[in-house]
């Protein structure tokens, strides 16, 4: 299958967020194999023997994303945002359900090398006390947290994420810089 455009998914966006049910249908195969590789990307930077299947993971996120009725959708990039704060939820309630190792009981520590390219990491940092350095971020700098959000869960470009969030690249890439310095601080407390 021919790569979808941009233009063609937003139009199928809109059309779905209109009502248009056949809109939904017509959209789900021309963005699932980019669903499937966001998923695939955070389930690989799991521990080894993390029970959560690629699949499972985008069917999840289908799943709430299919119920969300009265969402706006602004453009693919909006849509794929969403769908990475969906597996970001999805990933973060499951380790939650999962029996807690002993403190520093196989954890390891965040480099800044790791946190200087967060989005290029071959594995995650705990992926609970991410969460937790994020939401933190979040009551601090809200933006900064989105960008990190839309960059290392969404693994959108700096320039899809300038567009999401309505900001200059620019402005993206000095804040990207900034969340990053702030949650290698975080995380090194742990």
């Amino acid at each position: 299958m021919a790569t979808p455009s941009t233009h063609e998914v937003t139009q199928l966006l809109v059309a779905w967020s209109d009502g248009d049910e056949a809109a939904l249908e017509r959209l789900m195969p021309l963005v699932y194999e980019e669903l499937r590789r966001l998923a695939r990307r955070y389930i690989s930077r799991e521990r080894p023997g993390h029970t959560l299947q690629t699949t499972a993971l985008v069917n999840e996120a289908y799943l709430r994303l299919v119920d969300w009725k009265n969402v706006r959708w602004q453009n693919r990039s909006h849509f794929y945002a969403v769908a990475a704060q969906m597996m970001r939820r999805i990933l973060v309630d499951f380790a939650r359900s999962r029996p807690l190792p002993k403190r520093d009981g196989g954890a390891r520590r965040v480099t800044l090398d790791e946190a200087g390219s967060v989005a290029q990491a071959q594995q995650d940092p705990d992926l609970l006390a991410l969460d937790e350095a994020l939401n933190k971020l979040a009551a601090i700098d809200e933006r900064k947290s989105r960008i990190v959000e839309l960059k290392f869960f969404g693994g959108l470009s700096v320039e899809e994420t300038a567009e999401v969030l309505g900001v200059a690249p620019v402005t993206v890439m000095r804040e990207w810089a900034k969340a990053k310095a702030w949650l290698y601080r975080e995380l090194s407390k742990q």
